[in-house]
């Protein structure tokens, strides 16, 4: 039993450096025992016993050659200071047994024993101890003082090329391998609503963050046998959206630069075409419950269009195709009357509509879509009460508060019109089709397109139907002649259909204050 007040006395005497060889072992015995008292442990001089060996630890492994001391040192360490100690050196490959045998392996120690050449092998064969969600930290955390190194320290050595390419490799593992086995596991319903969701697999945010490390590679792991369709579902998925997610951030930056109008392109047009083999999910085309998983695969599908815009003409066909058979595999333009406790209906519809006006070039799918948007409940908005008190403190901040289209907005009722809009920015979408469904929209939603149709936009059609019925098909008309005009409708105040529209409210001054001055 050691006295609690003689641990500093120990700590000095492990950290001479005239101690002879002899006495290491009584020093380690002395620092690693838990403090006692004839009356049990004593949790505050083994506090003071910890801290002392912490501050020994170092210079005592530094002259500590026998395996079985060393382990005992190696057991009383913890995480950050065994990384640190690999860092430098002290600890080895050669310890890595011994500290295996009480900690799990941890990203920081495969760092700090791959900044020595002769480990890197080491290292890497711990990987396969890693979680998969700790496998990029490796390389992520390689450089632990790089926030707070000072200005004269020497700076971290690269990443080792072995150990990076090791990494790489293991974070598009998992996704390569669902590729080739997509179906989900067994009991996959009993999962909850996201497990169930394939397209989750596809957002390995692990290796795209290798991937964003090496983009001079990108040209050469499309072509790779293993693991090229991995990648090129990773960079048709990412590689657009986080160029202008770093292009936002250095705009935010009060030094930086402003953000560009035309931002810079990360993929070129010869790594747009090396990617088309993965652009319709190929791998995913036999899932089970098609209904389902055709509709999720059509969004997906669209939502890389979305990002990489230029896909719209390198890959028509290819897109055209892809719509048509996913369209017919599950069945999707079928209509299933809305459910009570389904509150995502009319979300799938609206999506459904935007996705085929994008991709489709069938006519029969695209009238279908705006069939499917004509059977969706109406907007509910009713134009409020005119108030002399409301326009007079509105008035000078948002004159336009109560005007159809505004409000339509504020209340999120626009979305149904809104996709009619992109079915009919569609150069396939039958004419017929979209006169029978504007013949039942909302005088509110009407109101929208006219306003719509006022601003100049690039995606209205260009021509107006050969035929305009005399029916609230005129709008379409208007709609379509004076989307360039630079003239705005007049605004009128708006009541819900058959009631009888209020007068014209004018604005009186406000009464003069009677409280004396």
């Amino acid at each position: 039993m050691v006295n609690a007040r003689t641990y500093p006395l120990w700590r000095e005497l492990a950290m001479s450096e005239d101690l002879p060889k002899e006495a290491l072992k009584t020093v380690i015995e002395a620092l690693c025992t838990p403090a006692t008292t004839p009356d049990g442990f004593d949790a505050r001089a083994d506090r003071w016993r910890e801290e002392a060996l912490k501050e020994a630890l170092p210079a005592l492994l530094a002259r500590t050659s026998a395996k079985r001391l060393r382990s005992r040192l190696l057991v009383h360490a913890d995480e950050k200071t065994l990384a640190a100690l690999a860092a430098d050196g002290t600890v080895t490959a050669a310890d890595v047994p011994a500290i295996l045998r009480h900690r799990r392996a941890w990203a920081g120690l495969i760092s700090a024993l791959a900044r020595h050449p002769g480990q890197v092998e080491a290292a890497i064969a711990l990987l396969p101890r890693l979680p998969q969600h700790e496998v990029e930290q490796v390389v992520r955390d390689w450089d632990p003082d790089r926030y707070t190194r000072t200005k004269g320290a020497v700076p971290a050595p690269p990443v080792p090329p072995e150990l990076f390419d090791a990494v790489l490799e293991a974070c598009l593992t998992p996704l390569a391998a669902y590729l080739l086995h997509p179906e989900p596991k067994e009991g996959w319903e009993e999962v909850s609503a996201f497990s169930k969701d394939w397209s989750l697999e596809l957002g390995d945010l692990a290796g795209w963050a290798m991937l964003a490390r090496c983009p001079e590679r990108w040209a050469q792991l499309t072509a790779h046998p293993v693991f090229g369709a991995a990648v090129q579902h990773l960079l048709l998925d990412q590689a657009e959206t986080q160029a202008l997610e770093d292009a936002r951030l250095r705009a935010a930056d009060p030094d930086g630069e402003e953000l560009p109008a035309d931002p810079a392109l990360a993929l070129s047009e010869e790594l747009l075409l090396a990617c088309l083999p993965a652009l319709c999910l190929p791998e995913l085309a036999d899932l089970p419950n098609p209904q389902v998983t055709a509709r999720r695969t059509l969004h997906h599908i669209a939502n890389r269009v979305r990002n990489n815009p230029r896909l719209a003409e390198l890959a028509a066909d290819q897109l055209h195709a892809a719509a048509d058979a996913l369209v017919t595999r599950g069945q999707l333009l079928t209509w299933s009357d809305k459910q009570e406790s389904d509150h995502e209906f009319d979300g799938r519809v609206r999506r459904l509509a935007e996705d085929l006006a994008l991709l489709s070039a069938n006519p029969d799918h695209l009238a279908g879509a705006c069939a499917q948007l004509a059977r969706l409940d109406p907007p509910a908005v009713v134009s409020p009460t005119p108030s002399r008190t409301l326009i007079r403190v509105l008035d000078n901040v948002d004159p336009d508060r109560d005007r159809p289209a505004r409000l339509l907005e504020r209340h999120y009722e626009h979305r149904r019109v809104q996709a009619l809009t992109a079915v009919v920015a569609n150069s396939h979408t039958p004419r017929t089709a979209v006169a029978d469904v504007l013949n039942g929209l909302h005088p509110a939603e009407l109101a929208w397109i006219a306003e719509k149709a006022a601003a100049p936009t690039g995606s209205w059609p260009r021509r107006p139907p050969s035929r305009c019925p005399k029916t609230r098909t005129t709008v379409w008309c208007g709609w379509w002649t004076t989307r360039n005009s630079a003239s705005t409708p007049t605004r009128r105040p708006f009541c819900s259909p058959g009631s009888t529209p209020p007068p014209p409210v004018r604005s009186s001054p406000a009464p003069r204050s009677t409280v004396p001055s």
